[in-house]
């Protein structure tokens, strides 16, 4: 009963086919093979439009050299406190882009809105003694499970594109925000004012797999060298290709996240049936965060059953000394009968 991650489970079957197909024989390498060029021209088909898609390994690496595509070095970039990008990535954002600010914002449940960016706005009053406001940074899938309608992200381009600034969005989780709303890849980025994307495949299937995307292709202009001097320039990309067009081929992208999505629901559901757990936020991906007694948490965890507890400090003032905030992450391949032990486990604990 593994609910650590959506990174603990391994390759969807598709894609290592893919991959075993495209390592026979030989192909052209740094972005030159067949593979890679059809990727991208898949990708324009997802998302209904022209743009430009670089192929990359991994999340970190993919938002970092995103921002630095929006932002100079005494920029400043706008974020939730608990994004990945001011958290997680141990200062690769503010490397890629030569020593960019991040600022964190204390938001509801994972989300920051647009009032919040708009009143720190309105406290850089020093000129040049002040970074320079480049970009906001939205993480949807958030950091606790939640999504940005594409009516709240149109509200973001809508504040800042007036004052010059961009809008780049985190999709390590993408897919499952795009499944839990029912909505359109496009409707969600470029049709709502997203510049530029870190398009994520290996949170959900990918063996390592990431997209910069970009729907402002002014700012595609020098990423080849970006995405070169970042390191990111795989000299077999074959294989990266190989995986892009698996993981969209047939919708495979959207029915992984679906599967995660409902094992999830059923998840939330399973935990709050015995009134003893409480989700403070609503479950809107693959991800459960949940308050547990502190008792309860104490006999799952060694039962075997592993997932995380969490930053307290999401809930501010919410949670009890004998409780633990708890996170639980569902993935494609997540048994459902593991869902269902672990289910059974917190209700024998409630009888």
């Amino acid at each position: 009963m593994n609910f650590a991650s959506d990174n603990v489970y391994g390759v969807h079957p598709k894609i290592l086919a893919a991959l075993a197909e495209v390592n026979g024989g030989t192909a052209p390498s740094y972005g030159g093979d067949d593979h890679t060029k059809r990727a991208e021209d898949r990708l324009k088909e997802i998302f209904g439009c022209e743009l430009r898609a670089f192929l990359v390994t991994s999340g970190t690496a993919a938002n970092g050299l995103a921002l630095s595509t929006i932002t100079p070095g005494f920029g400043a970039i706008f974020c939730n406190s608990e994004a990945h990008i001011a958290v997680d990535e141990c200062n690769s954002p503010e490397m890629f882009t030569g020593g960019a600010k991040i600022i964190g914002l204390n938001g509801p449940a994972g989300k920051i809105t647009p009032a919040q960016v708009e009143k720190a706005l309105k406290g850089f009053i020093r000129g040049e003694h002040d970074p320079k406001p480049k970009g906001v940074s939205l993480t949807n899938a958030s950091e606790l499970g939640t999504v940005y309608s594409p009516a709240e992200v149109k509200a973001f381009s809508d504040l800042i594109r007036p004052r010059g600034m961009k809008l780049h969005m985190d999709g390590a989780r993408f897919a499952n925000a795009v499944a839990g709303l029912g909505c359109s890849a496009a409707e969600l980025t470029w049709k709502s004012g997203v510049d530029v994307m870190s398009f994520g495949a290996t949170k959900n299937g990918a063996m390592m797999l990431e997209a910069v995307v970009f729907f402002d292709l002014a700012l595609a202009e020098d990423f080849a060298y970006r995405r070169m001097r970042g390191g990111q320039l795989l000299s077999k990309s074959r294989y990266l290709g190989a995986q892009m067009l698996a993981y969209l081929e047939g919708g495979l992208w959207l029915e992984n996240a679906r599967r995660a999505n409902a094992l999830a629901q059923k998840l939330a559901k399973g935990l709050t049936a015995g009134g003893k757990v409480r989700i403070p936020n609503p479950v809107q991906a693959n991800e459960v965060f949940a308050v547990l007694p502190k008792a309860m948490f104490d006999r799952l965890q060694a039962s075997g059953a592993k997932f995380y507890d969490w930053m307290p400090d999401s809930l501010g003032d919410g949670i009890s000394d004998d409780e633990v905030f708890s996170r639980f992450v569902l993935s494609f391949a997540t048994p459902e009968e593991e869902v269902d032990a672990f289910v059974k486990l917190v209700a024998e604990g409630q009888a």
